[in-house]
């Protein structure tokens, strides 16, 4: 009998991966919590919409910049180190924003170009700890692993907010930037106990080369390839959170009560959905559960924009919530179980890309269509296309679709091949 409830075999079988998601969830933690004091800062000391969605640039541009180059470098040096470089530069950078928190008189530029340092630290963090489940876990234990992942880091983007605005109006921004420093402290000694994370199988060559045989391997690989189109697809196409005030004034009296419940009834269905993903997780096909969860996000969000009762639209919304929670376990455990290791810290790069860009550039997508027409007609042309782009990858897709085995071509652009074919010890692709 299938067992409903999250999978946390994960927890009984490694300490290691215990102690790392113990370290995650804090830093995590820490992370939404100075996400919300960033914003709140440069509000403050600005007033201007323009500054505060620098912030988001900020974040933003280092890591599509730095990110490829960061994963070929993850992919030719041991992984864990590289990893705790990143979190002490993180945590340098948090301890430098609460020393001007406390001290005040620093110019936004300032605080916005640290933003922009521990972005960059990040996108080379990533990739490496993207190694770590697959490297840590049995194969039919690492969608599990990402469960667990996923469900603490919604969890966490449900706290961390609102412990911020406490703690903003009670002690001021230094103190929370202090606390996130401090949460990198948990993180470097959740990893600290790590063996060395060499990569595995031919090593990856150096610079531009390296990124380039990361490119190549995702233009060949149709199941990667394809799990990555239909996340980028379904975040481009009809991300609604830039949305969310207009279709609250049109459909829902303006009222702040309600626009703040959009966002909490998103981060509640994923909580939810993650913790009883066991079911999915061990079905063994991530492929077909994120083609089914990706079209439940969109036909959600699309019902939303069609309705006016508001308990209605939070309770799609949390479906909505719940499909792209499932979804991101599914794209990541395919990424992580289809991917040699070889590459792996390239392709987690760019996954890392995709999920950032993604919803931003659905951001805007949705602005410029709700400007244009209204916040309903956004979401529901949002939805429409979603549905679209999911049935036109699961029908050219049938290795997604299916579940069905890697074949050697698909592999291409793996390192020191003049091919494109698959050269390398270890990087014959299996069917999760």
């Amino acid at each position: 009998m299938i067992q409903p409830l999250i999978d946390v075999r994960p927890l009984r079988t490694s300490p290691l991966f215990r102690r790392l998601l113990v370290g995650r969830t804090v830093s995590t933690l820490g992370g939404f919590m100075t996400m919300v004091t960033v914003m709140y800062q440069v509000w403050d000391m600005t007033r201007s919409t323009a500054w505060t969605g620098a912030v988001g640039l900020a974040q933003a541009v280092p890591l599509v910049v730095f990110g490829l180059f960061a994963g070929a470098w993850v992919d030719r040096a041991d992984r864990r180190r590289i990893y705790l470089t990143a979190t002490v530069g993180q945590a340098a950078c948090s301890a430098l924003l609460a020393v001007q928190g406390f001290t005040g008189h620093v110019p936004v530029a300032a605080v916005l170009a640290l933003v922009a340092a521990q972005a960059a630290f990040s996108a080379l963090g990533a990739p490496a700890a993207g190694v770590f489940v697959p490297r840590l876990l049995p194969k039919d234990q690492v969608a599990a692993g990402l469960a667990l992942n996923q469900v603490t880091g919604q969890s966490m983007m449900l706290l961390g907010p609102a412990l911020a605005g406490v703690l903003l109006g009670w002690l001021g921004i230094g103190i929370c930037y202090l606390l996130d420093a401090l949460s990198f402290g948990v993180s470097f000694y959740g990893a600290f106990g790590l063996p060395a994370l060499p990569p595995q199988g031919e090593p990856s060559r150096a610079g531009l080369h390296g990124v380039l045989d990361g490119l190549r391997f995702l233009a060949g690989h149709r199941v990667v390839r394809g799990a990555l189109i239909t996340d980028l697809a379904a975040t481009v196409l009809c991300f609604p959170v830039s949305v969310f005030p207009l279709v609250n004034a049109e459909r829902f009296g303006d009222d702040p009560r309600t626009l703040g419940l959009f966002l909490s009834a998103l981060a509640v269905g994923g909580v939810t959905a993650t913790a009883l993903s066991g079911a999915v997780t061990r079905l063994g096909r991530p492929g077909t559960v994120m083609l089914g969860a990706a079209a439940a996000w969109g036909a959600a969000l699309l019902l939303f924009g069609l309705t006016t009762n508001p308990w209605l639209g939070l309770a799609l919304l949390a479906v909505a919530g719940a499909g792209d929670a499932i979804s991101v376990v599914s794209r990541s455990t395919i990424v992580q179980t289809r991917t040699p290791d070889a590459l792996l810290g390239r392709v987690t790069a760019a996954e890392q890309i995709v999920s950032q860009a993604g919803p931003s550039l659905g951001n805007v997508r949705g602005g410029l269509v709700a400007g244009w027409t209204s916040g309903a007609t956004s979401l529901i042309t949002g939805g429409l296309l979603c549905l679209l782009a999911v049935a036109t990858v699961t029908a050219t897709t049938p290795e997604l679709r299916n579940g069905a085995p890697g074949t050697a071509d698909e592999a291409a652009g793996a390192p020191g091949t003049a091919d494109g074919a698959a050269g390398a010890p270890g990087t014959a692709i299996e069917s999760p």
